[in-house]
């Protein structure tokens, strides 16, 4: 059973940065994607950044346009755990910030397609965690 927990939310001021973890618990990260999405009351979730990992490979990252220029994914497979570093926050990044998990060891080629936005049925998500970004 895939079960996530994101940490690392909280209020902070603009241009600040913040580093977001989302803990796998029951199973490791190879052969995984682990996407993190953010959630705005009222709106679409929205796709950030994504890693797969396929046993004896390197990670393969993706970022969607808006986030590329400031965040950082990574992930540390002795911990389960996938990073998101957000850089310069600015207000527009108040949002609960979310992580999925889907095995598939999908090739690198497909991960820098996008196709970790594009409709994958994921086989669990965390709870999310608050960001707040203010002065």
């Amino acid at each position: 059973q895939v079960q996530l927990v994101e940490s690392g939310g909280g209020l902070v001021q603009p241009g600040n940065s913040l580093t977001l973890s989302c803990a796998a618990t029951g199973f490791t990260l190879d052969n995984y994607v682990i996407a993190w999405f953010r959630q705005v009351p009222g709106q679409e979730r929205e796709g950030l950044s994504c890693v797969s990992r396929r046993t004896g490979r390197s990670d393969y990252p993706y970022y969607e346009n808006s986030v590329k220029d400031r965040f950082t994914i990574s992930g540390d497979n002795a911990k389960s755990t996938v990073y998101l570093q957000i850089n310069n926050l600015k207000a527009e990044d108040t949002a609960v910030y979310l992580c999925a998990a889907k095995r598939a060891p999908y090739t690198e080629a497909a991960i820098r397609a996008g196709i970790c936005f594009k409709g994958l049925n994921y086989d669990g998500w965390g709870q999310g965690t608050q960001v707040t970004v203010s002065a």
